[in-house]
């Protein structure tokens, strides 16, 4: 009982740090697998796994970070430093980003939405277990997430989708609360109450 109630503290107070906060250190190779293991327990109606992860760290960060630039000023020559800058360090603002890619295609049984959904629950799960393995995470798509240029550098082919793009590391910064919905504006009763 007590896991239940360490989960629901965790859950009361889980907040999402700004990629920028980010640092070293990131998860090593191993910790990433295991927190990959913990990710892809998600709902996955027929097992079909319709997702797939492609893991940057390293001097790939900056390589990518160079691409989204490049293809930034091929779309807008007029960027000033400060874009520019921003385009450039897209990957590095983080130890490990993680992208999760929706493999999601027509299935006789299994309809395309409840696929996507599932990439979706993996990406939530993914910083739930960096969480639970003592790292801050971001879950962002940005521009680069649509853009066909960019998706061709990562080897993401026309079927597929990138369901984020998880930033994880370490932090030092105290997570800051966010306004929350209230339920009466995001709830309807049906029935006894």
């Amino acid at each position: 009982m007590t896991s239940d109630i360490k989960l629901l503290d965790y859950l009361r107070v889980r907040r999402s740090t700004p990629a920028l906060q980010l640092a070293e250190p990131g998860p090593s190779k191993a910790e990433i697998e295991d927190i990959l293991r913990l990710a892809v327990r998600v709902p996955d109606h027929g097992k079909l796994a319709p997702w797939r992860f492609v893991v940057f760290r390293g001097e790939e960060r900056v390589r990518l970070g160079e691409t989204a630039l490049r293809i930034a000023l091929e779309k807008s020559p007029d960027l000033d430093l400060q874009q520019q800058e921003a385009e450039r360090t897209r990957f590095t603002r983080a130890p490990v980003v993680i992208a999760v890619i929706s493999t999601a295609k027509p299935h006789f049984k299994i309809p395309e939405w409840e696929q996507i959904m599932s990439a979706g629950a993996v990406c939530l799960n993914l910083i739930f277990a960096a969480n639970a393995s003592g790292f801050a995470a971001n879950w962002l798509t940005e521009w680069l997430a649509f853009d066909p240029a960019f998706l061709a550098e990562i080897d993401v082919d026309a079927a597929e989708k990138v369901a984020g793009f998880i930033h994880v590391g370490s932090t030092t910064f105290p997570p800051v609360e966010r306004p929350r919905p209230e339920l009466a504006d995001v709830v309807t009763w049906v029935g006894d109450v």
